[in-house]
């Protein structure tokens, strides 16, 4: 029986879908931190990596052991980097641009820059996050760089954005939102909505993509908004 990581992935999982900008994207002055965990998911990593590059952001990227197993189950990613995260962006004219905006840190690097509360940034987001990386940063466990670099952006009272993905929840998950929200954290499920009426898996991807852009005060053209 063949392995289902050797097989290629579902047509809305191989890349993110936006057309890059036909002229360079002028720097923003913005950096933001996206943290990949364990949790089912992928997709919506690559999808908020790509709407944060096309907009001239800076994004300090760190992805968990069992994250990069994800990025592996779900799209093929075997090594991370701009070409496997958002190949059209690697492809493009401004490719050049788009890479130096992406600075990818080994999780075991907890000496990183962004684990350091010198570090300015403009928030951080957990997208997917799992209810074991939960666990970890609402105990303060600076482990490794994911779990630090929450633990710095939470004390220097920047955004933490946090995108559980995992159903049911238990007492445990529980508190540990709740020790979260009172340390300052946003927690955002996975949750989308439904009353834009979607028909496709990549609207529901956006909808989840677009909130957290939300959280992170990050304007976009993605469709999350109500309207009469």
């Amino acid at each position: 029986m063949p392995n289902p990581s050797d097989q290629p992935p579902k047509n809305y999982m191989i890349a993110p879908k936006s057309v890059p900008p036909t002229e360079a994207p002028l720097s923003s002055g913005k950096r933001y931190i996206l943290g990949i965990t364990g949790a089912s998911g992928a997709v919506y990593a690559a999808r908020l990596l790509e709407q944060l590059l096309i907009q001239g952001h800076q994004v300090h990227l760190v992805v968990t052991d069992f994250g990069k197993r994800l990025l592996a189950d779900e799209m093929n990613i075997t090594s991370v980097s701009l070409s496997t995260m958002c190949p059209h962006l690697a492809a493009d004219q401004h490719k050049a641009l788009f890479a130096s905006n992406l600075i990818i840190h080994p999780n075991k690097d907890v000496g990183a820059t962004i684990a350091s509360g010198s570090f300015l940034h403009d928030g951080m987001v957990i997208l997917p996050c799992s209810s074991t990386s939960l666990g970890a940063i609402a105990s303060g466990s600076g482990s490794n760089l994911l779990s630090r670099a929450a633990a710095v952006t939470l004390k220097e009272r920047h955004t933490l954005v946090v995108c559980h993905r995992e159903s049911p929840l238990n007492l445990i998950d529980i508190e540990n939102m709740r020790t979260l929200t009172l340390a300052g954290a946003i927690i955002a499920p996975t949750n989308p909505g439904l009353y834009l009426l979607p028909t496709t898996v990549d609207e529901l991807i956006d909808f989840t993509v677009g909130k957290a852009l939300d959280l992170l005060k990050v304007p976009h053209a993605l469709k999350t908004r109500w309207a009469e």
